[in-house]
């Protein structure tokens, strides 16, 4: 059974509270459930991991990788602007990953400094980035076998 890590960045512990006129009303306890249902209804394994930390995000990332989990799906939240490192051990692990964010980056001038890190990115289409995200790290993990 695939292994999938869904790493939820900082201030994604709050959705559903913090600017719902931009990140909706979902909350991140409601959009867990729908991520494990969905991941059980598909045939694969998901963990969700929160932090709020940097290096906490980084040790986590490491540890996928000496776990062996398949793909990497993470919305970095407020890591986007400022988390090169993290960019640079999903680099170094080598661990497919995609990239997802509820909100159109184009529309509101963001970049992510660790997209480039990402096989594919996922943006502006609300809590379905995450379903869409799950399905393209699938489809990545079919391409590496």
């Amino acid at each position: 059974m695939p292994k999938i890590l869904l790493i939820q960045g900082a201030n994604m512990n709050i959705l559903g509270v913090r600017q719902p006129e931009i990140y909706g009303k979902t909350t991140a306890a409601e959009l867990d459930r729908m991520l494990l249902d969905y991941a059980k209804a598909k045939g694969f394994e998901l963990e969700i991991f929160y932090t709020n930390s940097e290096g906490e995000c980084i040790d986590r990332i490491i540890k996928a990788y000496r776990d062996k989990v398949d793909a990497l799906v993470m919305n970095p939240g407020g890591f986007t602007y400022s988390g090169k490192a993290i960019g640079d051990t999903v680099k170094g692990v080598g661990i497919p990953y995609v990239e997802v964010h509820l909100s159109n980056h184009f529309v509101r001038d963001i970049h992510s400094v660790i997209a480039e890190a990402a096989q594919g990115v996922i943006m502006g289409l609300g809590i379905q980035v995450y379903f869409l995200g799950l399905d393209a790290a699938l489809y990545l993990i079919t391409q590496k076998k």
